[in-house]
């Protein structure tokens, strides 16, 4: 399932262009491949591969102005807590193409493959993402 570089992404009706950034394993299971606008300068975009059976970490997000989360390819699950602790949990699959989601400051996200299918999810953050943006829980 392995993923092949972007020269464009399209979101909401507006495609821009994309340049390479980085790939980098973030846990056993997850790679997130990176990618900037250079047209805007205001936001990136991180294509995540999520082979079957593995999750991204639970990921509290403490900064920025949108983290987007959304469904590109394969079968699993998008699990939000709320600030008020309740979760909303998102199945996804090919049927679900173009599904998106804002995750808010203080929530918690992480995405799950399905046990028999791999999983590409996108994260676009507004602005661009930094250090410190994110908080992995155990």
């Amino acid at each position: 399932m392995k993923n092949s570089r972007i020269e464009s992404f399209t979101y909401n009706g507006a495609t821009l262009a994309v340049v390479f950034q980085e790939s980098y394993e973030v846990v056993p299971g997850v790679t997130c491949d990176v990618y900037i606008h250079p047209e805007t300068q205001q936001r990136d975009l991180g294509i995540i591969t999520i082979e079957p059976h593995a999750k991204t970490p639970r990921q509290k997000v403490l900064g920025g102005d949108e983290t987007i989360e959304g469904y590109l390819s394969g079968k699993g699950t998008l699990t939000i807590t709320h600030r008020d602790g309740k979760q909303s949990v998102f199945e996804v699959g090919p049927e679900n193409e173009g599904f998106s989601h804002p995750v808010e400051i203080g929530e918690i996200m992480q995405w799950q493959a399905d046990d028999n299918e791999g999983l590409i999810v996108f994260e676009i953050c507004f602005p661009p993402y930094q250090d410190g943006r994110f908080e992995n829980l155990i």
